[in-house]
């Protein structure tokens, strides 16, 4: 029988899979059937893109915690799905070239502009930025929850990836129908999110949905200082350089 080096450990096995770390020692060519596979797996399977978006827009709360206290393998995990929902979004923005500063009544500032395509193209790591952000605040509002801050950043990636594709469904929606229905998207997501944080936390209580709102609005307190102080201290050294 043909001895073979296992590529991961070096351990010599005669099996097709190593007996000391359990990779297989051959590895199958990348062909046709190979590359069905794995589409299959991505969108069909009970772990599959799909699967997981249909489960935290049903229930977002029970989802999550269900992902972090009981099963994980039934689910993208959470920042990889917020890094394929931004993708998503990023190519449809793109496709349809929404001006955003048109549709919420902003004037048309070259620099908000500059910033709002810059946020565009960077969607992915804007949001786990904004999401650790969010769980910073959510935690202290719940300060008395069994759940950490990574935890509630993991529930913040599942809720800001599925709100990210509803964004990106209502900007398909609104070139059909040539209404302006991106405002009203922005108050229903916002509703949503309550929804969803209260559930996580304690979904029985009035009480989790209202500190669910009171977080939200700190953060964004919190968020527009924190800009306004950066932009502040970037315009004095501008101007001092």
């Amino acid at each position: 029988m043909e001895t073979n080096i296992c590529k991961n450990c070096n351990h010599q096995t005669n099996d097709d899979f190593c007996s000391k770390c359990g990779h297989p020692v051959k590895l199958k060519k990348i062909d046709r059937n190979f590359v069905f596979h794995e589409i299959k797996d991505t969108l069909f399977t009970d772990h599959s893109f799909l699967h997981t978006t249909k489960r935290i827009f049903l229930s977002p709360g029970d989802s999550a915690r269900h992902y972090i206290t009981e099963d994980r393998s039934r689910f993208v995990k959470p920042v990889t799905y917020l890094i394929i929902t931004s993708l998503i979004y990023t190519i449809i923005n793109h496709i349809f070239n929404i001006n955003y500063l048109k549709h919420f009544g902003t004037n048309d500032d070259p620099d908000i502009h500059h910033y709002i395509d810059w946020m565009i193209d960077n969607r992915g790591y804007v949001s786990i930025i904004m999401d650790l952000w969010w769980a910073f605040w959510i935690k202290q509002i719940f300060r008395k929850s069994v759940f950490n801050l990574f935890e509630i950043f993991v529930f913040m990636c599942y809720l800001s990836g599925i709100k990210v594709l509803f964004f990106s469904v209502a900007i398909i929606l609104q070139e059909f129908i040539n209404m302006n229905i991106l405002p009203i998207s922005i108050c229903i997501l916002l509703i949503f999110s309550f929804w969803a944080i209260g559930q996580f936390f304690d979904r029985k209580k009035v009480k989790s949905y209202l500190k669910a709102i009171f977080s939200y609005i700190f953060g964004m307190i919190a968020m527009v200082v924190l800009i306004v102080v950066v932009s502040i201290i970037i315009a004095l050294i501008i101007n001092y350089c």
